[in-house]
């Protein structure tokens, strides 16, 4: 009965370390090509090099495939790459100096852009108030269209005088 449950736990031990057992046994990282040239650049055609297609980007990877047989990390990929090539090798600029501009500049100008709708929310909001305002609130906007009332007078009498 024991013997049963040891082999039960043993297969499920099994079953779960099987996926993983390959990268154990090796004592190497999981980087592969494919996941370095998604975030490398070619540096003469300046695109992606997964999709470029040229003998500089052949020799890119050729240096990416020797570094991953050795066993190297994705980060020891791209600094060796840097290395060679210099940064413009890097999809992504690295986070440090005037490039921080690059991941700066966006989140204050969304922060920005938030504050003025909030603002003008706001003041949409109090201007509609306002037009909506009870009827004894009015009594400034009245007395003005009498004095104009009086001044319209005047000017007719002013007109009047210059006429005749």
């Amino acid at each position: 009965m024991r013997s049963r449950r040891r082999i039960v736990a043993l297969l499920s031990l099994g079953a779960l370390l099987g996926p993983v057992a390959p990268a154990l046994a090796s004592g190497c990282p999981k980087t592969s090509l494919s996941g370095a040239e998604q975030q490398l650049m070619c540096v003469s055609c300046g695109v992606p090099l997964e999709i470029a297609d040229s003998p500089q980007a052949d020799g890119e990877r050729r240096l990416i495939v020797q570094l991953v047989a050795q066993c190297d990390t994705l980060a020891q990929v791209k600094q060796e790459m840097v290395a060679q090539y210099g940064t413009s090798v890097l999809a992504l600029p690295p986070a440090r100096g005037t490039n921080l501009a690059i991941y700066i500049v966006p989140i204050v100008a969304a922060i920005a852009a938030l504050g003025g709708v909030g603002w003008l929310a706001r003041r949409w909001r109090r201007d509609a108030r306002d037009a909506t305002a009870a009827p004894g609130e009015g009594d400034e906007l009245t007395e003005a269209a009498s004095v104009s009332t009086v001044d319209a007078h005047r000017l007719d009498e002013e007109l009047a005088r210059f006429d005749g």
